[in-house]
């Protein structure tokens, strides 16, 4: 009996350091660091939330299922870290001389402040008043974790929500009501305002973007899978429209190189894999030039006539910006792709639209 008792005064001790140290990785430690329990919780979440939207029967439907993924996932993690406090001081209280079910009785008065438990001798209360320490600071965690995750989601989304005005659908197009952003509508609204050469401002501002989208959906994870106000919008989408308007810039409007073009893809590419790597996605962190991606030559010939219907400058020499441009998108078109499955992001085109096809074609 000394001896189960001994173990079980150090299973407890384990349970309960794991499950701190899980809340320190998401609450407390200011850079991206996995956590087993909370990955844990969240796949298990994710798994049930698929499973409802098995029997979905549009995107409008499965949007509003997935916009309670993440808060759920959030509050379940809670409750599990408060289940396994409990589990590991049962354990202790056990280990410390009361019988089972009397230790599951205190740990839980402890861990809740309900005060109708209570141990006995030294030891005994030392334990019950650090687990109802650790009970309030893991409540009062996740109460300061809320505002600093939606202060991140808030500056997040005034910049997608800004994308829509700029490179949404344009008047007198087949998909002008409820259309989704696309780098070929902001190149042409920007060309028809007599902007097409002064975007400097524009890549300088989502640079900064997708610096800040590295750092908060890394450090808070959950943050990735919240969802924009408007089914249409995402932020994967829109980052994806920005890269691909800075990429057609470059390699198929024939003006002077922008350096700062170049800067946003980049800031933005080494964003979006950050997080993919984050969320274990594949892809190749070296891909060549001349690698394969999901835009085929006949969509970024589509693109090169309606930039040319518009009246931009275009180079002549459509070869080489075709492998210019494959050339940029290579770079973020895997995880690009990769992080439209994990959120589940509105169609969009050479986006969550090309995770459809892929779909189709392995079905």
């Amino acid at each position: 009996m000394l001896l189960a008792r001994a173990v079980a005064l150090l299973s407890g001790l384990t349970l309960v350091f794991l499950t701190l140290m899980s809340a320190i990785r998401i609450f407390v430690l200011p850079r991206n660091a996995a956590d087993k329990i909370a990955g844990f919780v969240f796949r298990v979440t994710r798994r049930l939330f698929n499973l409802r939207n098995a029997f979905s029967r549009s995107y409008l439907e499965r949007d509003r299922v997935m916009a309670l993924y993440a808060p759920i996932g959030l509050l379940t993690l809670l409750l599990t870290w408060l289940a396994l406090m409990v589990l590991g001081y049962a354990a202790m209280f056990w280990a410390s001389g009361e019988g089972l079910w009397d230790a599951f009785r205190i740990s839980g008065s402890s861990l809740l402040t309900l005060g109708f438990a209570f141990p006995a001798g030294l030891p005994g209360t030392l334990l019950g008043y650090s687990e109802a320490a650790f009970g309030m600071i893991l409540t009062a965690l996740l109460i300061s974790y809320l505002p600093t995750m939606y202060g991140a989601f808030s500056r997040r989304e005034a910049a997608v929500t800004l994308l829509e005005v700029r490179a949404g659908p344009l008047p007198g197009s087949a998909d002008y009501d409820g259309g989704a952003p696309s780098a070929v509508n902001m190149l042409r609204r920007f060309h028809a305002l007599g902007e097409i050469a002064a975007l400097t401002p524009l890549w300088a501002g989502w640079e900064q973007w997708f610096v800040e989208l590295e750092e908060s959906h890394t450090s808070l994870a959950a943050l990735a899978f919240f969802r924009s106000p408007s089914p249409n919008r995402s932020w994967v989408t829109a980052a994806g429209v920005v890269l691909d308007a800075a990429a057609l810039r470059l390699s198929t409007i024939d003006l002077p190189f922008d350096v700062y073009a170049s800067l946003c893809l980049r800031a933005g590419f080494v964003a979006l894999r950050s997080i993919a790597s984050y969320f274990l996605l594949p892809y190749d962190p070296d891909p060549h030039p001349d690698d394969p991606i999901s835009i085929s030559r006949e969509e970024f010939e589509q693109a090169y006539a309606e930039l040319l219907a518009a009246g931009l400058p275009l180079k002549a020499d459509r070869d080489q910006a075709w492998r210019d441009f494959a050339g940029w998108r290579v770079n973020y078109d895997t995880v690009l792709l990769g992080l439209c499955r994990l959120t589940m992001a509105p169609p969009s085109r050479w986006a969550s639209d090309q995770t459809r096809r892929a779909g189709r074609m392995g079905s």
